[in-house]
């Protein structure tokens, strides 16, 4: 029997986990496929190595693994495909196919250009457009979002787009923000590239709140969030990895 299972980051914040079960749901209605299972990474459960014994034990013969996942780093490449590996290990007779990342895509850029209009705030001429990535040691993600800023700015005719990181890589988050005040732009729009909310949009949260420049506008936009247009993007994954042959057992 042919099965999906969903592998979502986790979060210690209620609000994210709630936000990552619905955006799956409302993507599992628009797949045809009679059982699929959500599980998380870390910090919630059931966990990956629960939610493939959950399909297995209700007559999984092959599971497609779909990273729940917008860039390509860690979780990726190391912990994903450990925990397949070692589910091949236990059930044998099991195929496993394992899907992309969203990865950079016009549609995904397309809702960061929403979200900062969504803001209601008019970008002035000299506004700084600042993208905030998780970050990752792997040199792919930061190229990934150097190309994500790009398409960004081409879109938004912006005057200038700056590049920041939550963690991993520089500048920081909070290194870029001084670096947008210092170099005298009127408003800074921060655009974070983040799925759901969670601790980190908070930590963005209140590292602007600290601010007390009153001559420097600084508009904290919202997350990608459960937009249609991230639907439709996993919805395309979970049927690319499900046409893939290339089984990961064989």
């Amino acid at each position: 029997m042919e099965t999906v299972l969903y592998v979502s980051h986790g979060s210690r914040v209620e609000k994210a986990r709630k936000e990552a079960v619905s955006f799956i749901q409302s993507v599992q209605y628009r797949v045809d496929i009679p059982l699929q299972e959500i599980c998380f990474l870390e910090l919630a459960k059931p966990d990956m190595g629960q939610g493939i014994e959950n399909l297995i034990e209700r007559g999984a013969t092959k599971i497609a693994v779909i990273p729940v996942l917008l860039l390509s780093a860690g979780h990726y490449y190391k912990d994903i495909p450990k925990e397949i590996s070692h589910a091949q290990l236990r059930y044998p007779h099991v195929d496993f196919v394992y899907g992309q990342t969203i990865g950079v895509q016009d549609r995904v850029v397309d809702v960061l250009v929403q979200r900062t209009r969504e803001t209601k705030v008019v970008p002035h001429v000299d506004a700084n457009i600042l993208l905030v990535g998780r970050g990752s040691r792997h040199q792919e993600t930061k190229e990934s979002i150097e190309q994500i800023a790009w398409k960004l700015q081409r879109k938004m005719n912006a005057a200038k787009i700056s590049v920041s990181y939550l963690a991993a890589c520089s500048p920081s988050f909070e290194e870029g923000l001084q670096a947008s005040l210092r170099e005298g732009w009127s408003q800074t729009f921060v655009v974070p590239y983040l799925w759901f909310t969670g601790v980190l949009i908070r930590s963005m949260q209140e590292k602007i709140n600290e601010i007390e420049q009153t001559d420097r506008q600084v508009v904290l936009c919202q997350y990608l969030g459960s937009h249609r247009a991230m639907v439709d993007a996993l919805t395309d994954r979970v049927y690319e990895t499900l046409h893939n042959e290339s089984s990961l057992s064989k």
